[in-house]
């Protein structure tokens, strides 16, 4: 598959082997709870032994999006919520979208831009697993509050991976009286976010909920990739 090509179609069940001996090569085929595929590309990291799945969400196309966004809201439906706050970038995609599945006119965009109207105290460090050297502030518009305060309110991202972004807009809710109902994602990308998300609360792993998982890839001898 060329680079542009990923993203862009799912795939029926059994398309593509889940456990080829030989380790998976080029993409991995993560599933939907119905058995779906959909292709992601392979990631290589820096250890050279290692390797991640990768999603993009504003790169898919708008039948994955819409995919991505109805498997989420019908799995986090049981929580009841009555707002969606989204995290930037990417995860303001599937917020946009998942709030709409839901039926709700609305949803609150956290942000990393600092408007003047911004205030310092209600903003956080932030750094993600994509761009680890990157500080940056994690904000909420003052003029947001009254939509969430005392709501059901649902915490939304693109991927969860190191648990590094979604610990930081916990902490910027905590700060504001906010305890996320919900923490939903389109992806679960390994496990390692378990031991932050539980630092903060031993509850929140329990919370959150994800349309896709892919494991943490190891190269295999063959030259390919499986499941650690």
């Amino acid at each position: 598959m060329q680079p542009h090509d990923f993203w862009q179609a799912i795939h029926p069940p059994a398309s593509f082997e889940s456990h080829p001996a030989d380790g998976h090569r080029g993409f991995y085929p993560a599933e939907f709870e119905d058995g779906r595929q959909l292709c992601l590309p392979i990631r290589e990291l820096a250890d050279g032994e290692h390797a991640l799945a990768s999603l993009i969400i504003n790169q898919a196309s708008f039948a994955v999006e819409e995919a991505l966004c109805e498997g989420l809201a019908e799995k986090v439906r049981c929580f009841e919520p009555e707002v969606v706050v989204g995290l930037p970038t990417l995860g303001l995609t599937l917020a946009s979208g998942t709030a709409k599945k839901l039926g709700l006119s609305r949803y609150v965009p956290l942000g990393t831009s600092r408007k003047f109207w911004y205030r310092e105290e209600l903003s956080v460090p932030m750094t993600s697993i994509t761009s680890p050297e990157q500080s940056k502030r994690l904000y909420i518009d003052p003029r947001m509050l009254p939509l969430i305060e005392n709501r059901r309110v649902l915490l939304v991202d693109d991927v969860i991976s190191s648990g590094r972004s979604i610990s930081a807009a916990l902490k910027l809710l905590a700060s504001c009286g906010i305890c996320p109902v919900a923490i939903g994602v389109a992806m679960v990308q390994t496990m390692a976010w378990k031991e932050k998300l539980a630092a903060l609360d031993p509850r929140w792993p329990e919370r959150v909920v994800g349309v896709l998982r892919t494991p943490r890839l190891r190269r295999t001898a063959a030259g390919g990739w499986s499941p650690e």
